[in-house]
C-alpha cells in the first residue's frame, strides 16, 4: 500500500510541472541579458538555470509536505539538477546543464536495461501499486520505455549540439515531456489486456 496522502491533482501537477515552466519563463525574460556577479559575467541562461534549482527544491518540499512522500525518480532528478546546476555555475558553462537531460534519460535507460538483462522489470517495482499489471505486460512496457529513454538521450545530444540555446530550451521544456507523455499514453492503451482488474482476477 502507498503511504501517500491524498492531494488535489491540480495542485500536484502545478508542483511537478511548475518549476520547469518557470525556468522557461525566466529564461525568456532574461535570455538577452548579461549579469556580473563577483566580477564574472553570466548569461541569462545560466542565471535561469541557477534560479531553477531552488524553485525545484521548494516545489518538491511542498509536494513532500502535502503527500508525505517523493518518488525515486523525483529525488534522482533533483540530485541531477543540483549537481549539474552547480557545475554550470562553477565552470560558467551552459553545456553542463544541457547535458543533464542526456544523463538523466541515459541513466533511466541503463537502469531499466540492467533489470531486463536480469529478467526483471524495475519499472514494475516503482509503478505496480499505481497500475497493477501482469509480469508479461511489465516486461513489454519496460523494454519499450528503455528504448524510449535511450532515444530521448540521443535526441537531446543532437539538439543541444546542433541547435541554438533558444531551440533547446523550448524542446526541453515542451518537446521531450510531451513526446514522453504521448508515448506512455500510447503504451498504456496498447497494453490494456495485461492490466489486472477485479474482473480479470475472478476465475468465474
Amino acid at each position: 500500500m502507498s503511504d501517500a496522502k491524498p492531494v488535489n491533482p491540480i495542485v500536484k501537477q502545478v508542483l511537478e510541472l511548475g518549476p520547469t515552466i518557470l525556468f522557461f519563463l525566466i529564461y525568456l525574460r532574461i535570455k538577452e541579458d548579461v549579469f556580473v556577479i563577483g566580477g564574472t559575467e553570466y548569461t541569462g541562461f545560466i542565471i535561469a538555470a541557477l534560479v531553477f534549482v531552488p524553485i525545484l527544491l521548494v516545489a518538491m518540499a511542498i509536494l513532500w509536505k502535502l503527500t508525505g512522500q517523493l518518488s525515486r525518480m523525483q529525488v534522482f532528478t533533483a540530485i541531477m539538477v543540483i549537481f549539474f546546476g552547480g557545475l554550470t555555475a562553477w565552470f560558467n558553462d551552459e553545456r553542463f546543464f544541457k547535458m543533464k537531460t542526456t544523463i538523466v534519460y541515459g541513466l533511466f535507460a541503463a537502469l531499466l536495461g540492467i533489470g531486463l538483462l536480469r529478467g526483471q522489470s524495475y519499472l514494475a517495482y516503482v509503478m505496480n501499486e499505481m497500475m497493477p499489471m501482469r509480469d508479461e505486460g511489465w516486461m513489454i512496457l519496460t523494454r519499450r520505455l528503455c528504448a524510449a529513454f535511450a532515444a530521448l538521450a540521443v535526441a537531446n545530444e543532437i539538439v543541444w549540439r546542433t541547435m541554438s540555446t533558444d531551440a533547446w530550451v523550448k524542446i526541453e521544456t515542451f518537446g521531450f515531456p510531451v513526446a514522453l507523455m504521448a508515448f506512455l499514453m500510447w503504451q498504456f492503451t496498447t497494453l490494456q489486456s495485461y492490466l489486472i482488474t477485479d474482473e480479470s482476477e475472478d476465475p468465474s
